[in-house]
């Protein structure tokens, strides 16, 4: 099975995170308050993880297929892609009505982290 969307979204997802990051130190230094450039810092730091989680997750299903790799991947992405992007909408408008959809954002990144450890315990050791 071609796993090759999760390196393209790994690397989607790391580009535009460093552009993001780029852009909030220099193009919005001085056109959000502080507190806003504290929220975009925060979904900057969470694309970039997850980004690389994305990428590992990559790598690992080369090694070792399974059906539970990719799905924390898709999880991951929904997660960062909610959680990450809803703080940058808040960041930009400052419109509170995008706040419900970080925390859903957080239960895909929680779900993802779970699902893989859940891939993890079905590894059979060779030992």
């Amino acid at each position: 099975m071609n796993h090759r969307w999760m390196l393209l979204w790994s690397s989607a997802l790391g580009a535009s995170g460093v552009a993001a990051g780029a852009f909030g130190a220099h193009g919005l230094k001085n056109q959000l308050p502080a507190a806003g450039l504290e929220v975009w810092e925060v979904a900057v730091r969470y694309q970039l993880l997850h980004a690389v989680v994305v990428l590992i997750l990559f790598v690992l299903v080369q090694q070792w297929p399974s059906r539970f790799v990719p799905r924390a991947a898709q999880l991951l992405l929904a997660g960062t892609l909610c959680f990450s992007g809803s703080l940058y909408l808040l960041a930009l408008t400052g419109m509170k009505w995008l706040g419900p959809i970080t925390p859903l954002g957080g239960v895909f990144l929680i779900a993802g982290w779970l699902t893989l450890f859940y891939a993890a315990s079905k590894i059979k050791s060779t030992n």
